[in-house]
C-alpha cells in the first residue's frame, strides 16, 4: 500500500509541518459507506466527530468538545510524524564512526515537533499502512522509525518523485530486517581480514611507499563483495569500476584477483610498470581486469579503468566502456547487462564539477547505461580540508539528489549494514534502472598518503582514530560476543590470508633490481604507411546518397532542409560534393562494411552549423528519422546524438566508449574548436597519453571546428598549437583537412586501421558551404588521404616563393593570387601536421628551383597555431630557413571585432606575398 504521504497533497493543521488532512476525508467516506471497513482507531475517531471528520467541532456541531476531536488532530499529526522521519531521520542516524558528538537529530524528529508527548506514547493510532499495520501504538511507531531512519543507516529518498520508488524504498526500510546467516557472517569477517591484513603487510614491508591505503574503510571491500555477488547472482555478465587511488590496489588484490605478487613486484621495481612501448605509470593509477567468483560458484567478469590523479575523470570513462560493452552484448535476457559502479572519495565527489556532469548524463538516450551504483569512499577529510571548508552542502552527495538518486549513509563500522545498503543499492538500479549512492561514512587512518601526519591538521580526529580498534577487530569481537565464532575461527581465516601474502612476496625476493641505466632514445618515428584502401565504388556513393531524399511515405522534412537534402543527393553528377555531403559519404560507406559510427556533441545531429543534418525531424509531429539508418539490414548502426552542455564528461564517456568498441568509429564534436577547453583533462591525461602509459589504445575522433572569421576570441581557435604539444611517439594524429575528398578518405581511414590512434581534426567552418573548397567524383572512387596538397595551378619554373599553410587560410591565399595575378607564389597545404609529413612536403619543395623563398602562413597569432611546431621541422627542409607570416604574438586566439578582423587578414594576405 503507498504511503499517505506520496499520494496527495498536503496542508498544515494545528502546525507548519505538512499534516495530510486528504486522509481524513478518504477514511471519512470509507467509513460512512461501511463503519466496519476501516480501523477501530479510525471508527472511534468519526464516531465522536462524524461531520468535520477530526476537526474541533465549533458550537452548535452537535459534536463532543472532549477528547475526541483533540485525539482527533493527534492522530494526523501521527502521520506527520511519520513523514518527517522518511524525510529527515537520516539526520538522527549513528553513521559516524569517530564521532565524538551524537547525532544532531532534528525538532521534527521529536514529538513535541507534531503537538505530540509521553502521555500519548502508548496510545493507539491508525498509521495507514505503515510497517504493515492499521493502527500502532505510538511508542512502537516511534521505535519502528528510529530503527529504520536512525540506526548505523541513514537514508535520504523522499526528494524522489515517483511514488513507486519512494514506496519501494520503504517498503525495504520499514520492513523487517533479517540478519545476515553464520555462512554470511563469517565471509564478512574472513573479506574484512583480507582487506586489512592486505594493507597492514603492505604497511610494514614497504614502509615510506606511497599506496593510498583503505584503512579505515575496509568495508569498502566488502561492500564491493556483496555488491558483485548480488550482482553475479542475478546474472550480470560483467562490472565495470571507475574509481581514483586510494584503495585501488586493495580492490585490485581482492576483487578483481590481480595477483599479489605482481602487485609486490611494482613495490620492489622487479617488475617495470610500463606498457609495451611507454613510460607506464605509478602503481596506484593501474587497471586490470579479472573474475569475480562468489562462494557458490557464481562468476562476473570485473575490470578497473586505469586512472590518473585526476580523481573523478575515470568516472565518465568507465560509463563510456560500460555502454561501449553493453552494446557489444545486448541481445540477452537483460537489458543493461554491464554493471557500472563508480568509487568516489568524498571530497572529490562534492568538489568535481565532473561529478554533476556525469550524473546529468545518466538518463540520456546516448549515455544511459542503466543505472551506476555510486559508493562514496567517506574518509571525512579531502587531504588535509575538514567538510566546512570542502562543500557547502550537509554531505558530501548532495549533489546525488539532482537526478533524485536516492543516498544510503551507512556507518563503515556496521559491516552487516554494508553489505544490507549494497544489497539495496543493486536491487533498487535493477528495478528502476536508475543511479543510486551508498556513503559509506568511515575514516582515513594515516594522512592522505602514508608519508603524510595528518595529526598536524586535524589532532582531534586523529587521536580518536588512534585508539579505536579496526572495523575487522570490532566486528570479530561482536561475533565472539554473540557466540557466532570461537578464537580459532576468528584467527583462521586471517591467517591463511597473510599465508598467502608471505608466499606471494617471497616470490619477489632475490637480488635487488638494477639501477636505472640511460634513458633509451627512441627513433623519431616517420609518417605512416599507406594504410588502409579508402576509395569506394561510384554504385555504393550513389546509394548512400539516396537516403538522403529516400524519405519515408508519412514523413514530413522541414522545408529549408529538403531543398539541402536534393541538392546533396545531386552533388556527384554536379562535380560539387561539400563537406557535409562527403561526410555522409564517409559514414555511410562504413556503415555498409559493416563498422558502427557513433557521433555526440552539442547540436551534433543538426550540426553547428545547420549543414550534417544527420537526424531529420517531422515538421508535423515532432518525430525523427536518421537517413543514414535505412541503408538495409545487414549495414551496422549509426548513432548520432545531441550531447549535454559538457565537454569534460562527455569526451571522456567517449573516450570510454571507444576502448569497448575498437571496431567503431567514435566521434566527438566539439560545438567550437575552442570548446575543447573544457576537456583538456581528458585530452591530456587520457587521448594523448594512455597507450604510453597503460598501453590503452583508442580511435577516438575529435572535430574541432577551426578558422579565424571574425566570430570572436572563443569561436575561432581550436588550439591547435596544444594538441601539437603533446604529439610524441605517433600518439596521435592532428589534422587540418580543407578538401571535403580529403576528410572523407581521413575519416575512412581511421575506422579502417587495425590499430588507430586518436585523430583529432581541425574541422572547417566558412569552409562548409565554400565553393571553392568542393571535390569531385573520381577523388572519392579513387585516391586516397593526402597529407599535402600540392599546388597544381602554379608553374613551378617561375616559381618564386612557396606559401606552406594548412586550413582555411589556404583559399584566401589562393583568391588574393587570382586578383593580384601572383603568379609567381605556390599555395602548398599541409593536410596533416602530426605525424610530419617530412618526406611529402621535401618532395613537393624539390619541384621548386633552389633557393626559393620558403614561408609558413597562418591566420593565428605568432605564439599560437602551428609555426611553432612546424617552423623547427621545416627549417631541415629548407637550406635558407622558412620564415613565419602570423598575426603577432597575442594572449587571446582573435579580437573582438568584425572590422578589425578582416582589416587584419587582408593585411595577413598581403604580407605573404610582399
Amino acid at each position: 500500500m503507498a504511503s499517505s504521504a506520496s499520494r496527495a497533497p498536503s496542508v498544515a493543521l494545528g502546525g507548519d509541518f505538512g499534516i495530510n488532512e486528504w486522509i481524513v476525508d478518504e477514511r471519512r467516506q470509507e467509513y460512512l459507506r461501511d463503519p466496519e471497513s476501516v480501523d477501530p482507531a479510525w471508527q472511534e475517531f468519526f464516531r465522536i466527530s462524524p461531520a468535520k471528520g477530526g476537526e474541533p467541532a465549533g458550537p452548535g456541531d452537535g459534536a463532543a468538545q472532549e477528547p475526541g476531536p483533540e485525539a482527533a488532530v493527534k492522530a494526523v499529526r501521527v502521520a506527520a510524524l511519520i513523514h518527517s522521519y522518511r524525510v529527515r531521520g537520516h539526520l538522527a542516524a549513528a553513521t559516524d564512526p569517530v564521532g565524538a558528538e551524537p547525532p544532531a537529530g532534528h525538532p521534527e524528529l521529536e514529538l513535541s515537533g507534531h503537538g505530540l508527548d509521553d502521555g500519548d506514547a502508548e496510545r493507539s493510532f491508525p498509521v495507514d499502512g505503515f510497517a504493515g499495520r492499521a493502527s500502532m501504538v505510538l511508542r512502537e511507531v516511534v521505535g519502528t522509525l528510529r530503527a529504520a531512519y536512525c540506526g548505523t543507516t541513514g537514508i535520504e529518498y523522499m526528494h524522489i518523485q515517483d511514488p513507486r520508488e519512494r514506496l519501494w524504498i520503504q517498503q525495504r526500510a520499514e520492513g523487517p530486517q533479517s540478519r545476515p546467516g553464520r555462512a554470511e557472517r563469517l565471509h564478512i569477517l574472513e573479506r574484512l581480514g583480507a582487506a586489512e591484513s592486505f594493507e597492514t603487510f603492505l604497511h610494514t614491508k614497504y614502509v615510506g611507499h606511497k599506496r593510498y591505503s583503505l584503512e579505515g574503510g575496509e568495508s569498502a571491500i566488502v561492500l564491493l563483495d556483496a555488491l558483485l555477488s548480488r550482482a553475479a547472482r542475478l546474472g550480470a555478465p560483467e562490472a565495470v569500476i571507475g574509481m581514483a587511488h586510494r584503495g585501488r590496489l586493495n580492490v585490485l588484490a581482492n576483487i578483481v584477483g590481480k595477483p599479489c605478487a605482481q602487485i609486490f613486484g611494482e613495490f620492489e621495481d622487479a617488475a617495470d610498470i610500463r606498457s609495451a612501448q611507454g613510460s607506464g605509470d605509478v602503481k596506484y593509477h593501474l587497471g586490470g581486469s579479472g573474475t569475480f567468483r562468489t562462494d557458490d560458484g557464481h562468476a562476473i567478469a570485473v575490470s578497473v579503468v586505469a586512472n590518473p590523479s585526476h580523481l573523478e575523470v575515470s568516472g565518465p570513462v568507465a560509463q563510456g566502456v560500460a555502454r561501449g560493452r553493453q552494446e557489444r552484448l545486448r541481445g540477452g535476457t537483460r537489458d543493461f547487462p554491464v554493471l557500472p559502479v563508480a568509487v568516489h572519495g568524498d571530497a572529490a565527489f562534492a568538489g568535481q564539477g565532473v561529478v554533476a556532469e556525469t550524473l546529468n548524463m545518466s538518463q540520456l538516450p546516448g549515455y544511459r547505461t542503466g543505472g551506476t551504483v555510486h559508493v562514496v569512499v567517506d574518509n571525512q577529510l579531502g587531504f588535509t580540508t575538514a567538510p566546512a571548508g570542502g562543500r557547502s552542502s550537509t554531505y558530501a552527495t548532495n549533489v546525488a539528489r539532482t537526478v533524485e538518486a536516492p543516498v544510503l549513509h551507512v556507518n563503515g563500522d556496521d559491516p552487516e549494514a554494508v553489505v544490507r545498503a549494497a544489497g539495496w543499492a543493486l536491487d533498487y538500479r535493477e528495478a528502476f534502472h536508475k543511479d543510486v549512492v551508498v556513503d559509506l561514512v568511515c575514516y582515513r587512518r594515516h594522512g592522505h598518503s602514508e608519508v603524510d601526519d595528518p595529526s598536524i591538521t586535524q589532532p582531534v580526529m586523529y587521536d580518536r582514530i588512534a585508539r579505536r580498534p579496526s572495523v575487522r577487530t570490532l566486528y570479530a569481537q561482536s561475533l565472539l560476543a554473540a557466540g557466532d565464532i570461537d578464537e580459532q575461527e576468528a584467527l583462521l581465516a586471517r591467517q591463511r590470508y597473510r599465508e598467502q601474502l608471505d608466499r606471494a612476496f617471497a616470490e619477489t625476493a632475490g637480488p635487488p633490481a638494477p639501477g636505472p641505466g640511460p634513458l633509451p632514445v627512441r627513433p623519431v618515428p616517420g609518417a605512416p604507411g599507406d594504410g588502409p584502401a579508402t576509395a569506394v565504388a561510384e554504385d555504393v556513393l550513389r546509394r548512400v546518397l539516396r537516403t538522403q531524399t529516400d524519405l519515408p511515405p508519412d514523413f514530413t522534412p522541414h522545408p529549408r532542409v529538403l531543398p539541402q537534402l536534393r541538392r546533396r543527393a545531386d552533388m556527384l553528377d554536379g562535380g560539387n560534393v561539400d563537406w557535409a555531403t562527403a561526410e555522409a559519404l564517409a559514414v555511410g560507406t562504413l556503415l555498409l562494411e559493416g563498422v558502427p559510427v557513433r557521433l555526440s556533441g552539442q547540436d551534433s545531429r543538426r550540426g553547428t552549423f545547420g549543414q550534417r543534418h544527420a537526424v531529420l525531424t517531422d515538421r508535423r509531429t515532432g518525430g525523427s528519422h536518421v537517413p543514414l539508418n535505412s541503408l538495409g539490414p545487414q549495414a551496422a548502426p549509426f548513432a548520432p546524438y545531441d550531447s549535454p552542455l559538457s565537454e569534460f564528461a562527455v569526451l571522456a564517456f567517449e573516450y570510454g566508449y571507444s576502448l569497448a568498441r575498437p571496431e567503431a568509429l567514435v566521434m566527438w564534436e566539439a560545438q567550437f574548436g575552442d570548446f575543447a577547453n573544457g576537456a583538456q583533462t581528458v585530452i591530456d591525461e587520457y587521448v594523448a597519453s594512455s597507450e604510453q602509459k597503460w598501453g590503452q589504445r583508442s580511435g577516438v575522433v575529435l572535430l574541432l571546428p577551426h578558422g579565424l572569421e571574425g566570430q570572436g576570441p572563443d569561436h575561432s581557435s581550436g588550439r591547435v598549437e596544444r594538441f601539437l604539444q603533446l604529439c610524441a611517439d605517433r600518439n596521435m594524429t592532428v589534422a587540418v583537412p580543407s578538401l571535403p575528398s580529403n576528410y572523407f578518405h581521413l575519416l575512412r581511414r581511421q575506422a579502417r586501421e587495425t590499430a588507430p590512434r586518436p585523430l583529432v581534426v581541425m574541422a572547417p567552418k566558412s569552409v562548409l558551404r565554400l565553393k571553392a573548397a568542393t571535390s569531385r567524383l573520381e577523388e572519392f572512387t579513387g585516391g586516397s588521404f593526402r597529407p599535402v596538397i600540392p599546388d597544381a595551378t602554379a608553374d613551378p619554373s617561375r616559381v618564386a616563393r612557396v606559401l606552406l599553410c594548412s586550413g582555411k587560410i589556404g583559399y584566401d591565399l589562393e583568391a588574393y593570387r587570382r586578383e593580384a595575378g601572383q603568379v609567381g607564389t605556390a599555395v602548398v597545404r599541409l593536410e596533416r601536421l602530426y605525424p610530419f609529413p617530412a618526406d611529402e612536403v621535401r618532395a613537393e619543395l624539390s619541384r621548386y628551383p633552389a633557393g626559393v623563398d620558403v614561408r609558413w602562413v597562418q591566420e593565428e597569432p605568432a605564439n599560437q597555431g602551428a609555426w611553432t611546431f612546424a617552423g623547427p621541422r621545416l627549417d631541415g627542409q629548407v637550406p635558407g630557413g622558412v620564415s613565419c607570416v602570423s598575426r603577432p604574438a597575442a594572449s587571446a586566439p582573435a579580437v573582438g571585432s568584425a572590422h578589425r578582423h578582416s582589416a587584419e587578414q587582408e593585411d595577413l594576405v598581403r604580407r605573404a606575398f610582399s
